[in-house]
């Protein structure tokens, strides 16, 4: 896996050195400078976006699930019911851990990495891609009205929206109780990662997890790859190379 758009390139880690860079990264990210590393990223493929002279911008990890036993045992599975997801065809691809160099703001690093993901999806026959997208602090209310949107635009299809597993949640519906009226139009709280799942025919789970140890508000976001609107994909199609 190698692409290049620019000054930028995404590609596959490649030895310790990759990993240790990109698990430092995700130290700053999510645990003020400690370590993130846990037993999920042995079983994934690390992907870095960087800059040409090898500065590293972005790193997320993908796990590609070929069964329901590997479904039942993903990072998703420690904070929602997947059960019914099980018994559906094709692999499903996990994403995880995506984050950013602090201040970055060039939209092309993230349309790099999800043309990297695009591909692997494709090249795999992925059914659905999903992972949990996150809101920085634990406190639900300050997200009430970003939670109120995604009930009222995103939820996904009754049928295949995950349980609650994890200890605490709030339900995307009783957080939109709370919040003040909002316009239709996405708002700027929507996380990064998430407006691009949701722009791109996405959905979300109807309840938030509040994950007290990386100290944020997630909730679970799939995207069925054959329904990226036409525009979209051959954009990343061409990215991709």
């Amino acid at each position: 896996m190698s692409i290049s758009k620019g000054n930028y390139r995404v590609r596959q880690a490649q030895g310790a050195a990759d990993l240790d860079a990109v698990l430092r990264l995700r130290a700053q990210s999510f645990r003020a400078g400690r370590s993130d590393l846990d037993a999920f990223d042995s079983q994934a493929r690390h992907v870095l976006v960087e800059e040409t002279d090898g500065t590293l911008l972005a790193g997320f990890r993908l796990n590609l699930l070929d069964d329901d036993r590997a479904l039942s045992q993903c990072y998703c599975a420690q904070s929602y019911d997947l059960a019914p997801l099980m018994g559906r065809a094709g692999p499903h691809l996990e994403l995880g851990r995506f984050c950013t160099r602090p201040g970055l703001r060039d939209p092309d690093v993230l349309r790099l990495g999800w043309a990297a993901i695009t591909r692997l999806a494709e090249r795999h026959g992925v059914r659905l891609l999903f992972g949990a997208s996150s809101f920085h602090g634990a406190q639900w209310r300050d997200h009430a009205g970003a939670f109120a949107h995604l009930a009222a635009h995103a939820l996904g299809p009754d049928g295949l929206r995950p349980r609650p597993r994890a200890p605490e949640t709030v339900t995307l519906v009783q957080a939109a109780a709370e919040a003040a009226p909002m316009p239709d139009a996405q708002p700027a709280s929507l996380p990064p990662l998430l407006r691009s799942y949701l722009g791109m025919g996405g959905w979300t789970s109807d309840h938030a997890v509040i994950d007290r140890d990386l100290d944020t508000c997630h909730v679970f976001t799939a995207l069925d790859p054959t329904r990226i609107p036409p525009a979209r994909l051959k954009a990343l199609r061409a990215l991709a190379g």
